[in-house]
């Protein structure tokens, strides 16, 4: 049984909180599961706007008036302030999303950046309960073009505004969100600063001094504190129970879980817990690595979530990598990872399956990926950041399964001689077309052949 004492933390970073005291909202992976005795409920990060609507709570106040915003290069663009006041710095990077704005905003993966819309119209369904990918908004900043005010949909809990205020988070908006798409397109992501055009010279001294948000341990601002099974006691449609997932958080979205919890008893890990513990004390079946920001090859948590993926492969269990997972699969490979010039960020991006020929289009969200083991770094950032080549840890040769269609980048990897392998995008997509989603079924069936 999982105590009280050991969850502290956890509900201190994920509020955790029984089903019976949750009165709207939150993420409840376990929920309606057959065997599921006491299902968990987690923080969605729309439940303190529905908390501040149903106690008729004032939100902070909104940032109005005019704003800029800097980019390391020497240009500026104007704007007009909303959500949370402030200042607000990062790496500027675009999405391409039509929808999906709540879930790319609730992204861990994008903790340390500054997130631009390339959709000129956003919030026009608004906010809504369970939607989240996440207990919080982690973008430093959000830009774009125009954004509604007041949402059509039957389902609205509040708009996009609202949430940034209630999470304190900057916006600017009436901003040329083309023009900043087709720098970043030309010359890559770039260091920014955003805030009130009255403080515009101290923005740019904030600029100045501006260090890359991927050099720090991004990991750990997003992923969970201790290992908690979300749905204890699950049984497949025979009455059998599932099998035990190891699932090491490096800052997951809430439908991966949501979509493992479907097919496994899932114990949800920090990134650094040891694969002995995996095994002698959580008797785990099999083992998947999460997507999440930063550099893949950053000493802290991606290491240690390395060595425990790469411990986990060598033993023969069954093994899958998800975005940031794959990225660190390819190092304990012995593969180098770089930074990419502006990355995929996006529902649209064509992957072709090298084994069949067959293209699937598929939600990604990255700026770094593992360099071909033939062809070398693929649209590569002006930067040169790379983790060079290191040992491989996992004692097997690997194979590119998938490459994107756009750019030729590998987008998926299969270990030679052992039950692992990894893909850069997201099967689960949300938001995001579902060609993908049949990887979670092949993953289980791989898991139950070894069991």
């Amino acid at each position: 049984m999982i105590t009280s004492s050991i969850l502290i933390e956890s509900i201190q970073r994920h509020g955790l909180m029984s089903e019976s005291k949750r009165s709207a909202g939150g993420f409840n992976p376990g929920l309606g599961q057959v065997g599921v005795k006491n299902p968990i409920s987690f923080k969605d990060a729309s439940d303190l706007l529905i908390k501040a609507k149903n106690q008729n709570d004032n939100l902070p106040i909104a940032a109005n008036g005019k704003g800029v915003l800097l980019l390391a290069d020497g240009s500026r663009f104007e704007g007009e302030l909303f959500g949370a006041k402030g200042i607000a710095q990062g790496e500027l990077v675009f999405t391409t999303g039509m929808t999906g704005y709540q879930e790319s905003l609730t992204d861990p993966s994008f903790a340390g950046q500054v997130l631009t819309f390339t959709y000129p119209l956003i919030g026009n369904y608004g906010i809504h309960a369970s939607s989240s990918e996440s207990s919080s908004v982690w973008p430093r900043a959000l830009i774009c073009r125009e954004v509604i005010i007041h949402p059509d949909h039957r389902d609205s809990i509040g708009n996009v505004e609202e949430l940034l205020r209630i999470h304190e988070v900057p916006g600017l908006k009436k901003v040329d969100t083309r023009a900043i798409t087709k720098k970043v397109r030309e010359y890559g992501t770039l260091l920014c600063v955003m805030g009130p055009i009255e403080k515009e010279e101290e923005l740019g001294k904030i600029l100045n001094d501006l260090e890359d948000p991927s050099i720090n341990d991004l990991i750990e601002t997003v992923c969970i504190s201790d290992p908690i099974i979300v749905n204890e006691g699950a049984l497949d449609n025979k009455g059998k129970k599932l099998p035990r997932l190891g699932v090491l958080d490096c800052g997951i979205k809430y439908n991966i879980i949501r979509e493992l919890s479907k097919r496994f008893e899932v114990l949800w890990c920090p990134p650094n817990i040891e694969f002995e513990e995996l095994i002698s004390k959580w008797n785990i079946s099999a083992l998947f690595c999460s997507n999440g920001p930063g550099d893949p090859a950053q000493k802290g948590r991606a290491t240690s979530a390395r060595k425990t993926l790469a411990a986990g492969i060598k033993s023969g269990i069954p093994t899958m990598g998800i975005c940031l997972g794959h990225q660190l699969l390819g190092l304990a490979a012995g593969l180098e990872t770089y930074k990419m010039l502006y990355g995929h960020r996006g529902a649209n991006q064509p992957v072709i399956n090298v084994n069949t020929g067959k293209v699937s289009i598929t939600s990604q969200n990255h700026g770094f990926a593992v360099a071909d083991p033939l062809k070398g770094r693929l649209a590569e950032h002006p930067s040169g950041a790379s983790s060079g080549k290191d040992e491989n840890l996992i004692g097997s040769k690997v194979k590119v399964s998938h490459i994107n269609a756009n750019d030729n980048t590998v987008e998926g990897l299969e270990v030679i001689g052992k039950p692992a392998f990894s893909v850069q995008y997201h099967p689960e997509a949300c938001p995001g077309p579902h060609d993908a989603s049949k990887l979670f079924d092949q993953f289980e069936k791989l898991v139950r052949s070894d069991l």
